[in-house]
């Protein structure tokens, strides 16, 4: 299969990394000015968890190949902060053609996502991965490396809600690579009740420790049943933001009903997790992307507040960390 990955950040390249692997032709869209424009060779430390569920800790070495054609079979697309505009704005301008994968996290709403997305085919999904690439010049030369993990799963639109014309070729794409792929009831409102919970986790994390120092503060959240049933009690509050949106949420129940227990047996639960899943654990430590985690907060929060949802914790954590950051 040609892959393009749009850009060089931490999901496309990780994702990239094991497209090539399994021997599909994978190139990347570096735009002019950018500072890894240079990078020809990265680093790569994975926590591979495709083999065993406690992840198996590999290094390589990943070429970077730059744009060599417009059409591709697959435009894999995972932009932070929800700035697909400018990306589409990008792709139009250079006259890429092919099926956009949009992978990230976003707020729009169904009708506005399809006004960005004019003239391109696209298809939903939503990345089990993360990380961090550190970026080093030494001389005329840049260095990368890529610390990340990667999950056996894969969350992806359901074949009978979506119009590509490509679908099983990029399903078999993900079968080549060894991972499995997951169809929520609804892949944009999945999206919605993701970034609803991670912005609870994230507000707790922020109120409690230090938000520039990820792995720190997720450790003081882990090793303490207090903040993780206070953890519980904010997914709860944000919960119902997401909700307002119109979610039915009985479709959601198998991802949901953890949060429905007392706060403290959930804790206890959500301790045992982290404990024993190195993956998880490892995946929140190397989220240090402060203008993602605050763009996932801030949409959640405007939502909330615009619909009149009760939410106190989320909304005095989030007010409390806006105002340190800001008399910084």
């Amino acid at each position: 299969m040609d892959i393009l990955i749009i850009g060089l950040g931490v999901i496309g390249t990780t994702y990239a990394s094991v497209f090539k692997e399994a021997g599909h032709n994978v190139e990347h869209y570096i735009r002019e000015g950018s500072d890894k424009k240079d990078i020809t060779n990265i680093e790569v430390t994975l926590l591979d968890g495709r083999e065993s569920s406690k992840g198996i800790q590999v290094k390589n070495k990943y070429t970077v190949n730059p744009h060599s054609k417009k059409e591709y079979d697959m435009i894999f697309v995972s932009i932070s902060q929800g700035k697909i505009a400018n990306v589409m704005e990008m792709l139009r301008k250079e006259a890429f053609k092919g099926t956009i994968l949009l992978c990230c996290n976003l707020w729009y709403d169904k009708q506005y996502l399809d006004k960005i997305m004019q003239g391109y085919d696209y298809i939903l999904a939503f990345p089990v991965a993360g990380g961090c690439i550190k970026i080093k010049r030494e001389g005329l030369v840049t260095k990368a490396e890529l610390d990340c993990c990667l999950f056996d799963h894969f969350m992806i639109e359901s074949k009978n809600k979506t119009t590509i014309s490509n679908y099983e070729a990029i399903c078999n794409l993900f079968k080549s690579s060894n991972i499995k792929l997951e169809n929520p009831y609804n892949m944009l409102e999945w999206i919605w009740i993701h970034m609803a919970i991670n912005a609870a986790v994230i507000s707790v994390i922020g109120k409690n420790g230090d938000i520039n120092d990820s792995i720190t503060s997720v450790h003081k959240l882990i090793n303490s049943l207090k903040l993780l049933a206070t953890t519980i009690k904010t997914i709860r509050e944000t919960i119902k933001i997401a909700a307002s949106r119109g979610i039915n949420m009985k479709y959601y129940r198998n991802e949901l009903w953890v949060y429905k227990l007392p706060a403290q047996l959930s804790a206890i639960f959500m301790k045992r997790m982290f404990a024993t899943n190195n993956l998880t654990r490892r995946i929140m430590e190397l989220h240090g992307n402060i203008d993602d985690l605050l763009y996932i907060c801030n949409s959640v929060y405007k939502e909330g507040k615009i619909n009149n949802i009760s939410a106190p914790i989320f909304y005095q954590y989030l007010e409390d960390i806006t105002r340190r950051i800001t008399n910084k």
